[in-house]
């Protein structure tokens, strides 16, 4: 791997337009995940409450979870400042819901999730709550891993 020797600048390939909930606009981006086979950005717009994907280069972005206009919530639809999110081999859509203190699930192609992990809006130390989940992955066996921020630990949620 190598980049430009003596590069002094990087290159804006989403984005760059001011912060905001617009479409052309990134509002406090966190997670982000490259698909090489699309060359597409997907994003945890958090502050705009949305998972977007952007093409790299490309002028706006296209909504995969959340709602386009920034607005937060707890319903299903909704996520308030998502900040991590990871894919299955399926293309399912896992975010870590950091201010409902959840992981939602989002089927593929689908724009309403469901709660995998914690208790939307309900943070608590036990095992069965989350308070700010900030990261997550997956292993091969779709067992879920959360960094539960709040609480200091990294929690483990067997695929039943």
């Amino acid at each position: 791997m190598c980049y430009l020797s003596g590069a002094s600048a990087g290159t804006v390939v989403a984005g760059g337009n001011g912060a905001g909930t617009l479409n052309n606009q990134l509002y406090y981006p966190m997670g982000l995940y490259l698909d090489v086979s699309s060359n597409s950005l997907f994003i945890a717009n958090s502050n705009a409450h949305n998972i977007v994907r952007w093409v790299v280069n490309a002028s706006t972005w296209t909504l995969m979870a959340g709602t386009p206009n920034g607005q937060s919530g707890s319903i299903s639809t909704m996520l308030n400042l998502p900040t991590d999110f990871t894919f299955d081999s399926s293309g399912n859509l896992y975010v870590a819901d950091s201010n409902n203190d959840r992981v939602q699930l989002f089927l593929s192609g689908k724009f309403n999730g469901t709660t995998i992990a914690g208790s939307t809006s309900l943070s608590g130390s036990t095992t069965v709550l989350l308070n700010g989940p900030r990261s997550i992955t997956l292993d091969s066996a779709l067992n879920l891993y959360v960094v539960d921020t709040g609480n200091s630990r990294i929690q483990k949620f067997q695929r039943s």
